[in-house]
């Protein structure tokens, strides 16, 4: 099973054209998203059921959809779906929410023999002002199910995943460049040392016959890194959790500004990482 480079482009397309744009701000857009999200994931045959939560004043959503539903023991594999502000938000986070569904896609399709279930989460309120907050869609989630935390595998969090290029990676960290290689062409399995046993299985999942380049940051020096998305909560309540990472707002120049539309992305690059990260969530 592969990833269809088309769907992905079409998901972003759809995601990055949304007016007004899919901020905490703009509900009618954040509706249209778990719309759309609903009847893809519900047209590849998944258990799909919405989480409400209210901040605010307003209520919002996630999106849940579940393989294996019959299942205890689960993995979890997220994104964030909202904006920070006015723009389009192509790499932060279509191309995330573009991953996570054809990663669904795959999985229906193939339907494999697992021993546990696989839920796939698509987060609303990830971006300012409510990101480090309990309104964040994935503490409410995470929250929800903590008192199942004993079956639960980890987090696999797809976080920008569609920004790569051949030109120089600048590292803010002047040490991290005798580390990580010095092309932005590279995605990264970024998580909390605390958890290493449970990012190394991803990395080394994800690394096998992979079609792209997969780095690994679990150290101290990328600790305030490892914690800018939705794995922080989730670290809460004790329950491993990582992001897929093309380094964000270190690479792409675009980050949180109008200039992050889809032309700016790299489908081809995306195909590899789906590929790669599928391999690791049939591997648990």
């Amino acid at each position: 099973m592969v990833s269809n480079k088309e769907l992905l482009y079409n998901h972003v397309k759809f995601l990055t054209t949304l007016r007004p744009f899919r901020n905490c701000y703009n509900l009618e857009s954040l509706e249209k998203v778990c719309c759309y999200l609903k009847g893809q994931l519900g047209e590849y045959g998944l258990n799909v059921r919405e989480q409400v939560f209210e901040a605010k004043g307003e209520e919002y959503k996630n999106i849940v959809a579940t393989y294996n539903s019959d299942k205890r023991r689960r993995l979890i594999v997220g994104a964030h779906y909202d904006v920070c502000g006015n723009q389009p938000g192509a790499d932060d986070n279509a191309s995330a929410v573009a991953g996570l569904l054809e990663v669904a896609r795959m999985v229906a399709a193939a339907k494999p023999n697992l021993s546990y279930r696989i839920d796939f989460v698509s987060f609303c309120l990830e971006e300012p002002p409510f990101f480090g907050t309990e309104q964040m869609g994935s503490y409410v989630h995470a929250k929800s199910i903590s008192q199942f935390k004993s079956d639960i595998i980890g987090l696999i969090n797809f976080e920008m995943i569609g920004y790569f290029n051949n030109e120089f990676q600048e590292y803010p960290d002047p040490r991290l460049r005798a580390i990580y290689p010095s092309k932005a062409n590279f995605i990264a399995v970024v998580g909390r040392q605390a958890y290493h046993e449970f990012n190394q299985k991803v990395y080394d999942l994800m690394s096998e016959n992979a079609g792209i380049d997969v780095q690994m940051i679990d150290h101290p020096m990328g600790e305030s890194f490892a914690g800018l998305s939705d794995q922080r909560s989730y670290w809460e309540f004790d329950i491993p959790a990582l992001m897929i990472n093309d380094t964000s707002f270190i690479r792409n120049p675009n980050y949180h500004q109008m200039s992050d539309d889809i032309e700016t992305l790299s489908f081809d690059h995306m195909k590899e990482v789906v590929n790669c990260a599928y391999h690791a969530i049939l591997g648990f």
